[in-house]
């Protein structure tokens, strides 16, 4: 099976802090325990998962200031191969802080700095030069405050003209505004998918259903995460739904960021859809149960994987060719 080449676009990265405290108490000094730094961003975190389980990816995004600095080590450390596009401002820092009292984890997001149109536009033109036809971009995480809404939606437009194909994981109108362009991959979570589709997800058929609103926008495959009830991974010629095992987790984040590297990787090299969900599925498992920022390794991955059941959802009627009244009327 060949070696996949897969290029990851993170705009909006950060060094992501994380610690331990018994428990969080407002007004006092919370001394916290098990300190770590990990570098941190949606595409950054497909990288880092992809390199572990034995591909060779490429992470570019932008750095500023002395967290800047920090990041770009923190993600050679990892033996992660990047471009990193100096531009300004000072890269952003996120916490999270597990209170082992209740098992709870606080996450503290922050925006980061603003970009220029030039400096996100360095950024996207180095990635698209770094793909190559049949290759994979996975353009994954926030945009930076004031990005226009479009900059996913030209992305995957000139991605599709250099013949690589095109996975997003984003949000909210930049979400929105891409759809309708060549998109071979949108990975979603339960709440952007009822935001897109303006329908009520009351179980499996009905994700399945709006799942097939936001297919007839354009995207080639569409993949659902659920939390504990699992994932789904749908296109017009076949719907598929895995369930994850029960743990307790310790960690989500990069859960879904694993799931996505995992998904593109087995993709990437022409696995059948069903082993490509299981490994994904897997992936966001074994993330929710590793420390911290930390993500899942691959031998845990490989450990879970044979536990994850996949089965077909029918009946599933093909996809028309045009946004559904719901999806299209919902959008700005």
């Amino acid at each position: 099976m060949h070696q996949p080449f897969i290029v990851t676009l993170t705009l909006n990265p950060a060094v992501d802090l994380s610690g331990e405290i018994a428990k969080l108490v407002p007004e006092h000094k919370l001394r916290c325990l098990n300190e770590r730094r990990d570098p941190g961003g949606g595409g950054i975190n497909v990288a880092r998962v992809l390199q572990r389980l034995g591909a060779d990816p490429l992470a570019v995004f932008p750095v500023g200031g002395v967290t800047g600095r920090r990041l770009e080590k923190l993600v050679a450390d990892e033996s992660v191969r990047h471009a990193a596009i100096q531009a300004g401002g000072e890269t952003r820092e996120n916490v999270a802080v597990f209170e082992t009292a209740t098992g709870s984890q606080y996450r503290f997001v922050f925006p980061g700095p603003s970009l220029s149109t030039w400096d996100i536009r360095k950024c996207c033109d180095a990635a698209l030069l770094s793909v190559t036809p049949n290759a994979w971009l996975v353009a994954s995480g926030s945009l930076p405050p004031d990005s226009a809404a479009d900059t996913y939606a030209v992305l995957a437009r000139k991605a599709a003209a250099a013949g690589a194909c095109f996975a997003l994981d984003a949000s909210g109108e930049p979400l929105r505004e891409a759809l309708s362009e060549s998109i071979d991959l949108a990975k979603l979570n339960e709440a952007e998918l009822q935001s897109l589709s303006n329908m009520s997800l009351p179980d499996t058929a009905a994700c399945v259903a709006a799942a097939r609103t936001v297919l007839a926008c354009g995207p080639k495959m569409v993949a659902i995460t659920r939390a504990e009830k699992g994932a789904l991974l749908i296109s017009d010629s076949f719907a598929l739904e895995a369930v994850a095992p029960a743990v307790r987790p310790i960690s989500t984040v990069g859960a879904g960021d694993s799931f996505l590297a995992a998904l593109v990787w087995e993709l990437a090299r022409q696995s059948p859809p069903e082993e490509a969900l299981r490994t994904a599925v897997a992936a966001g498992t074994a993330a929710l149960m590793a420390p911290g920022t930390d993500l899942g390794r691959a031998e845990a991955i490989w450990r879970i994987r044979p536990s994850i059941q996949v089965r077909s959802i029918f009946p599933h009627e093909p996809v028309a060719g045009t946004a559904s009244p719901a999806l299209m009327g919902h959008a700005t």
